[in-house]
């Protein structure tokens, strides 16, 4: 099975970027999407068997593609703000449920941090409350440690990379999730990078996507890596686990 999120900074323009020929080449099986802004039915998705959900909004919005029928979806949970911007979905299935998250970015001059920081302590006290087994995934727009940014000692105090924010991821690995992609390797592997300075190419990026596992979906994990592409400004993180019912 492969799981995947993925910030494609906009529906339209990242299926004319060839979004969906992505998906089916890589043979995604559930995929966690943010930043979608708007939807649009694209009958390529149905024809290759896939089912879509979407909860947009005009500058958020998130979305789960999938091989299977979740039992349930849900797009409420976390804060008033957070919900009415598109920035949660969970869909429930049999073994396991599904989470997709845009956490805030909290603004360049940290204005909205505390909003941020607040959608934070919201989703870690309804993770601490869910029985089943989580995949969670998204954009968490915080860069974790040193090594998920090229340069940390000059983003010691900017948004994204300040104590305050990286105490939140370590908040959630307390509760007994793994970061799958630092499971499997030690490397930068960096997920978005600047537009503007030719960034990409200078590799002068962070990671701010994550897929986190529960405890008990340890012994399924097989592999995890961060593929190459030019649809947005993000690259998509990949996760691959065996044995899960998923059929």
């Amino acid at each position: 099975m492969r799981f995947a999120t993925f910030n494609i900074c906009g529906w339209k323009s990242a299926i004319n970027k060839r979004l969906l020929h992505w998906i089916k080449k890589s043979k995604i099986d559930l995929l966690a999407i943010q930043e979608l802004r708007a939807e649009r039915i694209t009958k390529p998705l149905i024809d290759w068997g896939y089912r879509f959900y979407f909860n947009p909004s005009k500058f958020h919005g998130t979305a789960i593609i999938s091989k299977k029928e979740p039992i349930k979806v849900t797009t409420q949970g976390i804060c008033e703000r957070f919900d009415q911007e598109g920035r949660f979905f969970q869909a429930e299935f049999d073994d396991f449920l599904f989470i997709n998250v845009y956490m805030p970015h909290g603004g360049r001059e940290k204005q909205n941090l505390s909003y941020k920081l607040e959608a934070y302590e919201n989703l870690i006290k309804y993770l601490a409350k869910l029985k089943k087994p989580v995949i969670l995934s998204g954009d968490f727009n915080i860069a974790h440690t040193e090594v998920d940014l090229a340069r940390p000692k000059e983003n010691e105090t900017n948004i994204m990379f300040t104590k305050e924010e990286r105490k939140q991821i370590d908040r959630i690995l307390q509760l007994g999730f793994i970061d799958v992609l630092r499971r499997f390797s030690s490397k930068n592997n960096y997920t978005w990078w600047l537009r503007a300075f030719n960034a990409k190419k200078r590799n002068i990026g962070w990671r701010l996507d994550y897929i986190f596992v529960s405890k008990q979906l340890e012994s399924f994990l097989k592999d995890s890596f961060v593929p190459d592409l030019d649809i947005s400004d993000h690259c998509p993180v990949i996760v691959e686990l065996s044995e899960l019912k998923f059929d």
